[in-house]
């Protein structure tokens, strides 16, 4: 059990999974809801934890840190209200709908010394730490390029685009594993269900040493398909997390140049085991532990990374590049 009280602010479809795994935890303190069909439900599920309708008063009870689960255009505004008083907080990503924006929020926490986390869950997935250390350890060499496709029918969404409700989970991956900001970003897309908010996204990404990637999202797709491979001159790696049981694979294949001429390396493949924890019930407890700390895995920098690339995407799906 946790000895911290912490405060969710949003009780929504995704609020109440933050609610849930950090009651699980030991450390809900107090939940925030203004709307007032949440607010019966959350009151009646939980009624011995402390009841918020607004964040104001909510930040007069002393928690020692704050998530915020709301729709993504009060994630700047309910953030600095917080950081500003020195609460630690993990906002759920966006960490705002402009670098603009998500810039302030970091040089806020940075000027207050307050630890400020980004909701890019999948960071805290066992497979994709499992990849990290991998890559980490050398086991498939220099990185060369690394694909996600993210794709799947529904759900549509008609306050943003699909790269916006997507693309986020997989930058924030390329950004884990690469450590750098890339140098060029392009990026198309499709609308078709509605004017104007893409339906189907293709983004290619350039990074320092020749590495390259690209990311394919779509709600318009007869299956689901969440792949993720990463590329190296040693070998490669295969994560599938919309199959059974979530295989992730390495394979010990490449080309080797012999005398001038390209030979396939086509050797064995591994099954890869990973810790098989729940990526939220991961990154709350990484949240409760560095309350105090700055928090290395999506951090607010990282976060402002993504916001940038998302914004260097659209502006490149515009033709404003």
């Amino acid at each position: 059990m946790s000895e911290k009280r912490i405060c969710v602010i949003g009780a929504g479809n995704w609020g109440k999974n933050h609610i849930n795994t950090l009651y699980k935890l030991g450390a809900l303190g107090g939940i925030v809801e203004s709307d007032q069909t949440h607010a019966k439900e959350i009151r009646m599920e939980y009624p011995d934890i402390e009841f918020f309708t607004n964040v104001d008063s909510a930040m007069e009870n002393n928690f020692d840190g704050f998530t915020v689960a709301t729709p993504a255009e009060t994630h700047f505004h309910i953030g600095r209200k917080l950081l500003e008083a020195s609460y630690p907080v993990l906002i759920e990503k966006p960490l705002a709908l402009n670098s603009i924006d998500a810039e302030k929020l970091v040089k806020i926490s940075e000027m207050n010394n307050v630890s400020l986390m980004v909701g890019h869950l999948l960071l805290f997935h066992p497979a994709i730490q499992k990849i990290k250390e991998l890559i980490t350890a050398d086991r498939i060499g220099n990185l060369q390029y690394i694909y996600s496709n993210r794709l799947n029918l529904g759900t549509v969404r008609a306050e943003e685009n699909v790269f916006w409700s997507f693309a986020p989970h997989d930058i924030s991956i390329f950004q884990y594993f690469l450590e750098c900001e890339p140098e060029f970003v392009s990026s198309k897309g499709a609308a078709f269900l509605q004017i104007g908010i893409y339906d189907t996204t293709m983004t290619s990404l350039s990074y320092p040493e020749n590495i390259h990637g690209h990311i394919f999202v779509s709600w318009l797709h007869p299956f689901k398909e969440h792949r993720l491979v990463v590329v190296g001159d040693k070998g490669m790696i295969r994560f599938e997390d919309s199959l059974e049981h979530k295989p992730l694979k390495v394979y010990e294949k490449g080309i080797d140049w012999i005398k001038g001429i390209p030979v396939n390396r086509n050797g064995p493949s591994e099954l890869i085991q990973y810790e098989t924890d729940l990526p939220l019930k991961v990154e709350l407890n990484y949240f409760i532990n560095h309350l105090d700390q700055r928090p290395k895995i999506s951090n607010g920098q990282n976060g402002l990374e993504v916001v940038k690339i998302l914004e260097d995407a659209t502006n490149s799906m515009l033709g404003k590049v």
